[in-house]
């Protein structure tokens, strides 16, 4: 081979980038440009046979149409709303993601956070920490019992599915609205199938998110949604940020309308400091300060899930810069 292609990571990955030389590393250079905005990115990219990007940064039209040369952009994770992957095909640049490093472990964060809601467990750490109160479990009352309570699923993809296995196994009565899951997932998994989403909503003790962010679900929770919920309900997103409209959140709780909330993501990480939701988490004289749970777009994590996602990654760019057929491929 007369000259080496060259691979650039745009972000979130800094380190001494083993996992992705020992796959790349006899066709490519790889090299981390460590970007937290685009402009980061110039002058340092243009050049890349492929692309490895994150989630600290989009990459819009004018760092696409600067490429010369690049013949894939690979998401390293399942989402896929940073970058423009339109304009990437119409200049026959092939846009994958990498759908499956993570499953277990956002799953199982969904959860997680909804047993923690729940069950009382957050509130009541809040409230024993802080000496606010007696020593006694009735600060969360009342806590009902979970076994055929409505686990509501927005979006039945791999992430919801397995979120739906678990719930199922804690025996709640798991129904999902997607209207591009295939016919039969209902039947596949024992779960129930819901026509609509307002039919979901209305009958959910918990709604969780699992659906990418596409201009359908940009605040297919907001809420007008959150209205049609029963009195007392929970909403937990480990999906994308602007899936769920987070500011609308806080009032939700204020009123009663929700019991509590899960969020691992917001759509600006970190997020401002007088965004509604964190000024009402972070005031103690607000219900929100023990009734929401707010993660650092942490739910994918797991050391095992990092490595799966840089090796998934590495092998996607490999395939493409050796003329193999790809996998994943989102803007076919």
């Amino acid at each position: 081979m007369s000259a080496r292609f060259r691979v650039a990571i745009t972000d979130f990955i800094a380190d001494d980038l083993a996992p992705e030389r020992r796959i790349l590393g006899d066709i490519a250079d790889v090299v981390a440009l460590d970007a937290y905005s685009e402009s980061d990115l110039v002058g340092k990219i243009e050049n890349a046979d492929a692309i490895m990007l994150y989630h600290n940064l989009r990459i819009s039209s004018a760092t696409i149409s600067a490429l010369t040369n690049c013949k894939l952009i690979v998401r390293c994770g399942v989402g896929f709303d940073n970058v423009d992957r339109v304009l990437a095909r119409s200049k026959g640049i092939p846009v994958a993601n990498v759908p499956d490093y993570g499953t277990e472990e956002v799953a199982d964060s969904a959860i997680g956070l909804m047993l923690s809601l729940t069950r009382g467990i957050h509130m009541l750490n809040q409230r024993l920490q802080h000496g606010d109160g007696a020593w006694t479990y009735l600060h969360a009352a009342p806590i009902v019992r979970l076994r055929g309570r409505v686990f509501a699923i927005v979006g039945l993809g791999r992430i919801g599915a397995a979120t739906a296995l678990r719930a199922k196994s804690l025996g709640m009565d798991v129904a999902f609205y997607d209207p591009y899951a295939e016919d039969g997932m209902d039947k596949a998994l024992g779960i129930r199938r819901v026509e609509s989403l307002d039919a979901l909503l209305a009958q959910a003790f918990v709604v969780s998110t699992h659906c990418p962010l596409t201009p359908e679900t940009r605040h297919i929770i907001d809420a007008k949604a959150i209205a049609k919920m029963p009195n007392g309900s929970y909403v937990v997103n480990t999906a994308r940020g602007g899936v769920v409209d987070a500011t609308c959140i806080a009032d939700a709780i204020l009123s009663g309308k929700l019991a509590g909330a899960g969020i691992d993501v917001l759509p600006d990480e970190p997020p401002p400091a007088d965004h509604p939701l964190l000024v009402a988490w972070r005031d103690p004289k607000h219900p929100a300060y023990e009734r929401v749970i707010i993660n650092p777009h942490s739910a994918f994590y797991s050391e095992e899930g990092l490595l799966d996602m840089r090796i998934k990654g590495s092998e996607t760019c490999r395939r493409a810069l050796l003329g193999e057929p790809m996998r994943n491929v989102v803007n076919a």
